[in-house]
């Protein structure tokens, strides 16, 4: 199959087709003499393997990781376990801190609970204060600085 049924049947844009090849993901193909990428269905598993690991947020690394052990099918799967529970402690991490996010976030939608002109809006006010000094988002900087860098 060429690369556009590939990715209908596993409903992947081509351009994240081609950048999984790039990133070493998927196997290189085989072309056609006119130079067209032809694709096996043992590269529509491998691309829904992939899209399966991506949906539950891990990160290309711990895919490829994952891609050496499905690779090698009567090796050890300890490796596997561990990498899984390393996914888990980051996941519980992040939730920790999006539920401090939230409660700040509920924080700063209290210091205006009523329509107003926009120049004696609280939310507004507070966000005009610079991090150090306002309470409420002393922690939101935080988050943001070391998490969207």
């Amino acid at each position: 199959m060429k690369i556009g049924e590939l990715a209908k049947t596993t409903h992947t844009q081509v351009e994240t087709i081609r950048y999984y090849e790039r990133e070493g993901l998927l196997p290189e193909t085989v072309r056609t003499e006119g130079n067209y990428r032809v694709y096996s269905p043992d590269h529509a598993t491998r691309l829904s393997f992939i899209r399966h690991c991506r949906s539950l947020d891990m990160t290309l690394n711990e895919i490829r990781t994952l891609l050496t052990f499905k690779d090698a099918p009567q090796g050890d799967c300890a490796g596997v376990n561990e990498l899984v529970d390393a996914h888990i402690a980051h996941v519980a991490s992040r939730i920790k801190e999006l539920k401090a996010l939230e409660r700040q976030l509920k924080e700063l939608r209290q210091t205006c609970t009523e329509s107003k002109e926009t120049n004696q809006c609280g939310i507004l006010a507070e966000l005009s204060v610079p991090p150090r000094k306002s309470a409420a988002l002393k922690s939101i900087a935080g988050h943001i600085s070391g998490t969207h860098a």
